[in-house]
C-alpha cells in the first residue's frame, strides 16, 4: 500500500495582516493538517511581520516564512513559494492568497479526489457561490472580446453543480496542483507580477494535457467581497492589459486571436475622446508594446 500524499500550502501575502490572521485560523482548523505551510511575505509594510512571528510562536502550524526584499507581486510570490516548496519534496501544493478560508474539511475532500489539478469552490460571506474559474475560456475565436465565456458561478447554487465539474481556468485562491505537473510545465510566471498569472498556469497545464476539476465540497470562503473592476487608466489597468494581451499572444489558437491585442488597442484609442480615456488611451499604448516583448512562453524548468 503507497504511503498518503503529501501536501504543501503556499500563501502569498502583501498588507492584509487581518485577513491573514483569519486565514491562518482557517489553516489551523483543517481536520487534516498539511504537512508545510509556506507563506511568502511580499515585503510588507503593516503588522503582517507580526502576526507571522505570533503564529511561528503558537506553533499550531508547520509555519515556514519567506520574506521578500521587495513586492514581487502575486506572480513573483507564487514563483518564490511554489519553487520553495516544490524543493523541499511535497506531493501535492495547495495556492491561496491571504484573504480566504478553507472550511474545515476543505483540504481532506481535496485530497480524496485522485486528479492532477484541481480548485476548490469559493463563495462569499454569505455562502453565495462566487466561483470565477472559467468553465469556457475562448482563445478561438476573435470576435469574443472576453475570453472568460463561461464561470462556476454561473450554477446559481452550490448544490446545482455537479461533484465535479471541468474549468479551464483558474485562480491561485484555492488550487491544487500535483508535483508531476510542475515538473512538466513549470512554475507560475513572474513577469505577470499581477493578473492572468494563474490562467497562464492553467493553460499550460492543460496543453500538457491535465484536466482541472472544480470541486463542489472544497469550500472556501472570501473574507472580501468580490471586486474585479479596476480603473483602467491606472497602474492596475496597465497590468490587466498587458497581461490580457500577453495571454492572447502566447495561447491564442490562431493567428486572428492572436492579433486580437491590435484591435483592442484601436477600439481604446478610437473611443478615448469620447469617454475622456487620455490616461487609459496611454495605458493600453504601452501594455501592447510590454505584452509584445513578453509574448514568448515561459520556461517549463524548475531549476
Amino acid at each position: 500500500m503507497s504511503a498518503p500524499e503529501t501536501v504543501a500550502v503556499v500563501v502569498v501575502t502583501f498588507n492584509r495582516a487581518d485577513l491573514l490572521t483569519g486565514m491562518l485560523d482557517g489553516l489551523a482548523a483543517l481536520d487534516r493538517a498539511p504537512d508545510a505551510v509556506v507563506v511568502v511575505d511580499n515585503h510588507s509594510s503593516d503588522h503582517t511581520p507580526d502576526v507571522l512571528a505570533a503564529e511561528l510562536t503558537r506553533g499550531r502550524l508547520p509555519l515556514q516564512v519567506v520574506r521578500t526584499e521587495e513586492n514581487l507581486g502575486g506572480a513573483g510570490g507564487f514563483h518564490l513559494g511554489l519553487r520553495t516548496a516544490y524543493e523541499q519534496g511535497w506531493d501535492r501544493f495547495w495556492l491561496m492568497d491571504d484573504d480566504v478560508v478553507p472550511t474545515p474539511d476543505c483540504l481532506s475532500v481535496l485530497m480524496a479526489v485522485d486528479e492532477d489539478c484541481l480548485t476548490s469552490v469559493r463563495e462569499d460571506s454569505h455562502g453565495r457561490l462566487c466561483e470565477k474559474a472559467a468553465t469556457r475560456f475562448d482563445l478561438t475565436h476573435p470576435w469574443v472580446v472576453k475570453p472568460k465565456t463561461g464561470m462556476v458561478e454561473d450554477f446559481g447554487t452550490r448544490e446545482a453543480m455537479p461533484e465535479l465539474v471541468k474549468v479551464e481556468n483558474v485562480a491561485f485562491e484555492g488550487f491544487m496542483v500535483r508535483r508531476a505537473v510542475v515538473a512538466e510545465v513549470g512554475l507560475p510566471d513572474p513577469s505577470y507580477f499581477i493578473f492572468y498569472d494563474d490562467v497562464d498556469f492553467a493553460i499550460r497545464a492543460r496543453r500538457a494535457g491535465r484536466r482541472i476539476w472544480a470541486v463542489r465540497d472544497a469550500v472556501l470562503v472570501r473574507q472580501l467581497d468580490f471586486d474585479q473592476q479596476h480603473d483602467l487608466a491606472g497602474w492596475k489597468g496597465f497590468y490587466m492589459y498587458r497581461n490580457l494581451f500577453v495571454v492572447h499572444l502566447r495561447y491564442g489558437e490562431n493567428l486572428a486571436v492572436r492579433m486580437k491585442p491590435l484591435l483592442i488597442v484601436a477600439a481604446v484609442l478610437l473611443l478615448a475622446p469620447l469617454r475622456g480615456g487620455r490616461a487609459e488611451a496611454r495605458n493600453v499604448i504601452r501594455a501592447m508594446r510590454a505584452a509584445w516583448g513578453m509574448r514568448s512562453q515561459p520556461s517549463s524548468s524548475v531549476d
